[in-house]
């Protein structure tokens, strides 16, 4: 599908889906669990789809249904959905005789994947992950490996990952600048097993926001372990047990889009209820829009006050006198093509570095931000491991020209796309739109009803 966005500012106040990331988590240490419970999620995105699939294949039975939709959730698509959630009957298969292969549609969903696998493994469960995009193509190897080592065997059929045995308790190394979703679903499949096993994860973490986001999920849910740094002692024999109605908090990273159209505004874009004591780590996106000179201001909401979740807060954005920066993308690489525009309309340079393993993301996003900005008339380099941005020359120029930008079906760059049409001369046309339903349903209705003006 390929829509036009109109150029102009854009201003207007929305709320954005629910965390795909806490989701992914919350919904697995759920299905893991021994009793029924209720998760309450703003929006179900595919890749939050692909694993509640794929944990219905493996013997949960969770079902969704509305809560009630508000008018200005109907309007966005993102209206509160509840996910009731049967947990998997853990019938292990000790003797690794049994032919079948659970199928299991992961989508393009590298969280789902790389997750699953080693709590197939660690129930007993004969498992065929299904790829789809370039899923197949993002590495997986010292995943597998270290597997492999521990009573797994597997092969790969093309698009297709079969996994066959049982896991095994020990000592599992896996290198922590590659994935941090070895890492998470490592540790939530370890605790099942009915001996005590010792994750150590070595050389330089990356991403490690996303490591302590399941530490926190499983702590959540009664697992308990000891920990130095980024070494684990993970005791066996451990039971999930989560709270039978949980709440999946708002999505920072789909809330860098709206407001890093603030940062073209002088309305100004504001995002609703946000957690300021979230420990996703694209809650940076506030450091990095003040480090651009952006007018950021915060609204906790003190009377309604959340103690699981922690400060709610609505964050307004607006224009200011934008300047370009240093950004180390390390911990942030899902930001780089949102920020990467609004460095276009910053005024001097910007390096975004330490952003390599943008490479094998959905797209290689450091190749397709440049493709998708250059195509509206930014000015920018690829580096081996980064970006450079040379931004507006001078307060008189600061936009570019508009045009047709494809979104290489992925989410982050279509949506990327949209946010340049704030500092565009001319409209911008985004090709492949359809790819945002992986993090952020019901993006387009939220562009189409904010305010624009020329």
């Amino acid at each position: 599908m390929t829509i036009k966005v109109p150029c102009g500012e854009r201003s207007g106040c929305v709320k954005v889906p629910a965390s795909k990331s806490w989701a992914h988590r919350m919904l697995i240490t759920a299905a893991l669990a021994a009793e029924k419970s209720e998760l309450m999620c703003d929006g179900i995105s595919n890749d939050i789809s692909a694993t509640i699939k794929c944990l219905n294949a493996m013997g949960a039975y969770i079902t969704i249904s509305e809560a009630g939709t508000v008018s200005e959730a109907a309007a966005q698509n993102t209206g509160n959905m509840v996910i009731h959630v049967s947990p998997i009957k853990k019938i292990i298969d000790h003797s690794n005789e049994r032919a079948l292969y659970a199928p299991l549609l992961c989508g393009e969903s590298g969280s789902t994947l790389r997750f699953l696998i080693p709590i197939a493994g660690a129930l007993g469960i004969n498992a065929a992950f299904h790829m789809e995009g370039r899923l197949s193509k993002r590495p997986l190897g010292p995943l597998i490996d270290v597997l492999s080592e521990h009573g797994l065997s597997f092969f790969q059929d093309g698009d297709i990952l079969y996994c066959r045995g049982q896991l095994e308790c020990g000592s599992f190394d896996i290198p922590g600048n590659i994935s941090s979703q070895y890492v998470s679903g490592l540790l939530m499949a370890l605790p099942m097993l009915p001996g005590s096993s010792v994750l150590n994860v070595t050389g330089t973490v990356e991403s490690g926001d996303y490591i302590e986001m399941t530490v926190k999920a499983v702590e959540q849910a009664g697992i308990r372990f000891e920990r130095n740094g980024f070494c684990f002692k993970i005791e066996g024999n451990q039971s999930f047990k989560t709270s039978k109605c949980l709440e999946v908090e708002k999505d920072w990273s789909s809330a860098a889009f709206p407001l890093c159209m603030g940062a073209f505004s002088d309305n100004g874009m504001t995002v609703t209820g946000l957690n300021m004591d979230s420990v996703q780590g694209d809650k940076e996106i506030i450091n990095i829009l003040k480090g651009f000179g952006a007018g950021v201001e915060i609204k906790s909401r003190s009377a309604n006050l959340q103690e699981a979740q922690g400060e709610i807060a609505d964050i307004t954005v607006r224009k200011g006198n934008l300047k370009g920066q240093i950004i180390d993308a390390s911990r942030i690489p899902d930001l780089v093509p949102v920020i990467s525009v609004v460095a276009a309309g910053a005024k001097g340079k910007t390096s975004i570095i330490n952003a390599g393993r943008l490479r094998l993301k959905e797209s290689d996003r450091l190749a397709t931000t440049t493709a998708m900005l250059k195509a509206l008339g930014a000015d920018i380099e690829e580096t081996e491991d980064g970006l450079v941005i040379n931004g507006s020359r001078d307060e008189e120029s600061p936009m570019l020209s508009g045009g047709t930008a494809e979104s290489f079906n992925d989410h982050r760059i279509a949506m990327s796309a949209a946010v340049a049409a704030g500092i565009a001369t001319g409209d911008v046309t985004v090709m492949g739109t359809e790819c945002t339903d992986k993090s952020f349903p019901g993006f387009w209705s939220m562009l189409e009803n904010l305010k624009i003006s020329e």
